[in-house]
């Protein structure tokens, strides 16, 4: 229960310290011959880092750069391949949201509820958007819209040129929830939405209307802690499929033009998914990392090795898939197998935010502030 970051957070220390059983302590890092040599292509350091907040603050790519934000405002942008860096800026203001980025913009969101739209080429200033609440997810967009989801269960459609307004949807917000929003996905059309409430929702990208809506997971149990249930991960879109998991819920494959669910497991997870070679990659509750066929749900592989290690979103690239834990090692494992490939320990304050992956690159941002791009040979 500690790992929770939660709203309401008396309510889990009393719950805690009504708990008579003894802390596991988590795993130790086990031996394993390396069959694969993991090297960092370039890295830096980008001011504070995510801060100790536990907000996740993924870095993005757009075009030819990687941006990444620390929590006091530093953005800083870089070429994807050489590591230069081509401009930073200071906002002056706690970035919690990381970074989203589409067309020639990128966003970031803020502790005061502002949306923050800056020039990828230069890093200049567009626009700022004052909402309702602290923004914990990345604005996403797609050119022509810029899409927001704050910490008070609004979804907000924005003008990508003015920052104006452009539509609101409203949901309720359990009275518990995980401290964090799910990452909304923006297509031409539609937004994919998941909420605290279980649900997951398409939306009209251009008026906010409802498309459809899906129950993830249902409450259970008697305590409100038993009956959090709130979809943090982004919901990811594979060609025609949208995959979904939830805390204390399960992990779904639903129709991305109706909502028809496809199939769907028992699972616990508050982290992003990730896609490879036919699988769909989860990091559960429970820090296992497991690999479900993505045409019919079934489970090929797990790995337990790591459990207890509060590891982050599982990041697919080349033929490996990479978790990061709470000590700052980041795990490239075999994708058809689950067996462990290298190692490598990329910031000592440990890794949260989810990775980057660019092809056979992997991008990983650290607590304490190291960029990393890393390669696997």
């Amino acid at each position: 229960m500690k790992r929770l970051m939660v709203i309401g957070l008396a309510a889990v220390l009393a719950a805690c310290a009504s708990n008579d059983e003894v802390e596991l302590k988590p795993a130790d890092l086990v031996d394993f011959n390396e069959s694969a040599d993991v090297r960092a292509v370039w890295s830096d350091n980008v001011g504070v880092g995510a801060g100790k907040d536990y907000n996740l603050m993924p870095p993005a790519r757009l075009h030819d750069r990687i941006i990444a934000a620390d929590a006091e405002g530093l953005v800083a942008a870089y070429d994807l391949n050489g590591g230069d860096q081509q401009w930073e800026i200071e906002l002056e203001t706690e970035v919690s949201s990381g970074v989203g980025a589409a067309g020639s913009q990128v966003y970031v969101g803020t502790l005061r509820g502002e949306v923050i739209a800056l020039d990828v080429a230069s890093g200049a200033e567009q626009w700022r958007t004052a909402l309702t609440s602290e923004i914990l997810a990345p604005p996403q967009g797609n050119g022509t819209e810029v899409v927001v989801q704050s910490a008070d269960g609004k979804v907000f459609g924005l003008n990508s040129e003015s920052g104006e307004q452009i539509w609101m949807h409203d949901t309720s917000v359990p009275a518990l929830t995980l401290r964090g929003t799910a990452t909304p996905v923006v297509t031409s059309t539609s937004v994919y939405a998941g909420f605290a409430t279980g649900k997951i929702m398409a939306l009209d990208v251009k008026d906010g209307s409802v498309q459809w809506e899906q129950r993830v997971a249902i409450a259970q149990g008697r305590s409100e802690l038993e009956r959090v249930i709130d979809i943090n991960g982004a919901p990811m879109l594979v060609g025609d499929i949208l995959y979904s998991g939830s805390y204390q819920g399960r992990l779904v494959a639903l129709n991305r033009s109706n909502g028809r669910g496809l199939w769907a497991k028992q699972e616990s997870s508050y982290n992003n998914l990730s896609a490879g070679l036919g699988y769909i990659f989860i990091t559960d509750a429970d820090d296992r990392v497991k690999a479900y066929d993505a045409n019919n749900g079934q489970l090929k592989w797990e790995n337990d090795q790591l459990v207890r290690r509060r590891l982050g979103a599982p990041q697919s690239f080349g033929s490996y898939v990479a978790v990061a834990d709470f000590e700052g090692y980041v795990h490239i494992m075999n994708q058809t197998d689950g067996s462990f490939v290298a190692r490598r320990k990329v910031d000592g304050n440990g890794v949260r935010s989810p990775m980057l992956a660019v092809g056979e690159t992997l991008y990983v941002y650290g607590n304490g502030g190291e960029l990393e791009a890393l390669s696997v040979q």
